[in-house]
């Protein structure tokens, strides 16, 4: 039984998936707050390989409300200080959760394949009514088989703010017993919450 858990521990790595929750500023700050992307059902989604490094999916170019052939966006990789502060806020005044999704050293490989084609080339557009972080959150984590995969189409109607990322992950996470990190956020903004 012994050699059976040291056997597996060395098969098993984990990627984390990194969701900054939405928010807006409180009305006496709203001078001193910025307003971001989305509000309250905004946010931003990641997937960190276990290296410190988090891929994300953003626009690039002009902003499309409906997807075009012309992407215009990118994945890109962010330090977790980078990741967090990418709406202009202090990375420790954000309200975060990170959650801790064993995967076996094939999905590991699987899933940095899968991230190095898509930092070289996005596979898909940008845009309000298609795919945003959230959507591509998702999609990463259905090509290593965490989560059923969908049509880029279907993945971008079902995932179409982070919160329903999040509500999927996190039920996983009781499900199955993974480990979850939670961070409140700052007192001068009002918090999307789901937990």
């Amino acid at each position: 039984m012994q050699s059976c858990l040291k056997l597996y521990s060395q098969d098993t790595a984990y990627i984390k998936v990194h969701f900054l929750y939405g928010s807006k500023p409180l009305k006496k700050y709203k001078k001193s707050e910025s307003k971001w992307f989305g509000g309250k059902l905004g946010g931003h989604v990641g997937v960190e390989n276990g290296n410190g490094q988090i891929i994300d999916f953003i626009p690039s170019g002009k902003f499309h409300i409906f997807p075009k052939k012309d992407r215009h966006s990118t994945f890109t990789t962010h330090s977790i200080e980078t990741f967090y502060s990418i709406f202009g806020s202090d990375a420790d005044s954000v309200k975060r959760a990170i959650v801790y999704i064993p995967v076996t050293a094939y999905q590991k490989k699987h899933f940095d394949s899968i991230a190095q084609l898509y930092l070289n080339q996005s596979p898909y557009d940008y845009a309000l009514f298609g795919m945003r972080c959230g959507a591509a959150g998702y999609d990463l984590l259905s090509k290593i088989n965490i989560l059923p995969e969908y049509t880029v189409s279907k993945t971008s109607r079902k995932i179409f703010y982070p919160r329903r990322l999040r509500k999927k992950v996190f039920k996983l996470a009781d499900e199955k017993g993974w480990k979850t990190e939670n961070r409140k956020g700052g007192i001068m903004r009002k918090w999307e919450k789901d937990r």
